[in-house]
């Protein structure tokens, strides 16, 4: 099955090429979304081999996503893998996404860091912890880390989904609009590293603006 590895990135110019290498060490295609960075990310990714799209302004992480699906939704990939930018995800653990594919017959399958959470500073856990059992609940399938941005689907399945968002919300309308349309959902453990990456998430106000959006969800 051909699968395609997209990285949404915002000044990930450190570690953009190491991971666009390896993951194409590893036999699959990478796009990588360039949401308006103002260092080399484009051309470290395009020298590592990817295929770049380049928004010419910061838009957030929902829109780079969405930018990314529309180009590959009609291309012949039978799944595709999202992975961050910045290093915190390990190409090497793909093939667990796959497996537990293969294994559970999912339509989507998400990591999950938070059974080997050592190093998540203290309020990432516990604003996730909080995030996951709310759409837990909404979704009625057992979600532990919705947040995760290491995952993996079916391109079927992405075709789909209807997505809107242009910010973090992506990772829960993903969940929320696979769920809605009957699509399976399961969980993968992955590694997780944390070594003084920056979160630009906010945990205060991106968590209003998450329970905002899930409860106006319909």
């Amino acid at each position: 099955m051909k699968t395609v590895c997209v990285i949404p990135s915002y000044n990930e110019e450190k570690t953009i090429g190491w991971l666009v290498q390896s993951v194409r060490d590893l036999g699959h295609d990478v796009l990588v979304v360039d949401d308006g960075s103002q260092d080399r990310t484009a051309p470290w990714a395009r020298e590592a081999g990817a295929q770049v799209l380049v928004n010419p302004q910061n838009l957030g992480k929902g829109a780079a996503l969405r930018n990314a699906f529309g180009f590959i939704k009609d291309r012949d990939y039978d799944r595709v893998v999202v992975m961050d930018g910045d290093g915190q995800h390990l190409p090497q653990d793909i093939h667990r996404l796959i497996e537990g594919m293969r294994r559970t017959g999912a339509d989507i399958v998400v990591g999950n860091r938070m059974g080997r959470a050592m190093g998540m500073p203290l309020i990432r856990w516990l604003t996730n912890a909080t995030m996951s059992a709310f759409l837990s609940f909404k979704c009625r399938q057992p979600l532990p880390d919705t947040q995760c941005g290491f995952r993996l689907m079916r391109m079927g399945a992405l075709r789909r989904l209807e997505l809107k968002t242009d910010n973090f919300e992506i990772e829960s309308e993903v969940l929320l609009e696979a769920a809605r349309k009957g699509f399976k959902i399961r969980s993968v453990a992955i590694t997780t590293v944390y070594d003084g990456q920056y979160s630009a998430i906010h945990p205060w106000r991106d968590t209003f603006r998450f329970l905002r959006f899930i409860f106006a969800k319909r």
